[in-house]
């Protein structure tokens, strides 16, 4: 199965890039600004929204993902809403399509830009490709394990901050988090850390890769939050880490909260801090 994903990603990587620009041309942009009432849903709570733009764009992909690879399965954060069984094609033996239709729902409902699509392609937890596409803005970053990461074509390097600087941390956002999570995030309040609520995941997972943030420090493990922005800022040169010091899983079981960061220095950094408050 594995000679079948490396001989798909050598050719097929653009065919993706289609499949999610088509899916955001189609379905997200056209509410983008012009949503009705009527196509906006609450799910857990007032936090929690989904829009007929999230529900038709994985429609979309559903489909067309699977038609690309023959064989392959999609987790779609929509479709697991729905039937959370379906969470478990994470750990099967077939390729799996990750899909966040727009992650960054409540920015895309307010109107603003900060909201992207991700898609990942993964095999028995390992991911080998991803696909992260800001509609908004105009940015489209793709990853392939061992390639690399580039963003609108040009390379993506994440670089390290520099000796002894002041780390920029984007945190799980307060309204989506537990008391206990609250607590353990407090700790990134001290010298040498300058923490801030996240926005959408996918798009501060780019800001790493592009060495704009430092980190990310998130308490949750929803696999198509996570997906194609870890691969993305690997690829750059970065590294994650949950708190016992191992790389994060999408199949689950983490130890929380866990970091994505520029470097490996960067994310033991974080971890050690998060540590504090655990």
């Amino acid at each position: 199965m594995i000679e079948q994903i490396e001989e798909f990603l050598a050719q097929g990587v653009a065919d993706v890039e289609e499949a999610v620009r088509t899916a955001a041309a189609t379905e997200i942009m056209p509410r983008h600004r012009q949503l009705a009432a009527y196509e906006i849903d609450q799910k857990a709570g007032p936090h929690d929204l989904v829009t007929d733009a999230d529900r038709n764009a994985e429609a979309y992909l559903t489909k067309v993902l699977p038609e690309l690879l023959p064989g392959s399965v999609v987790v779609g954060e929509e479709a697991v809403h729905a039937d959370p069984a379906t969470y478990e094609a994470l750990k099967g033996g077939a390729p799996v399509w990750i899909v966040d239709p727009v992650d960054g729902t409540r920015q895309f409902v307010r109107g603003e830009t900060g909201f992207c699509t991700l898609v990942a392609l993964a095999l028995d937890g390992v991911l080998h490709a991803s696909w992260t596409y800001a509609p908004a803005r105009e940015q489209f970053a793709t990853a392939v394990r061992g390639r690399g990461a580039v963003l609108d074509g040009e390379p993506l390097t994440a670089g390290s901050p520099g000796p002894g600087s002041e780390l920029s941390v984007a945190h799980s956002h307060p309204d989506y988090t537990t008391d206990e999570q609250k607590h353990a995030l407090l700790a990134l309040r001290t010298e040498g850390v300058r923490p801030r609520p996240c926005g959408s995941a996918g798009l501060e997972y780019l800001a790493v890769a592009r060495g704009e943030l430092d980190a990310t420090a998130f308490s949750w493990e929803a696999a198509w939050d996570h997906a194609a922005g870890l691969l993305l800022v690997e690829e750059a040169g970065g590294a994650h880490l949950t708190l016992t010091g191992e790389p994060f899983r999408i199949t689950g079981g983490n130890a929380l909260p866990f970091t994505a960061a520029r470097d490996a220095a960067t994310a033991r950094r974080v971890i050690d801090v998060l540590a504090r408050g655990a």
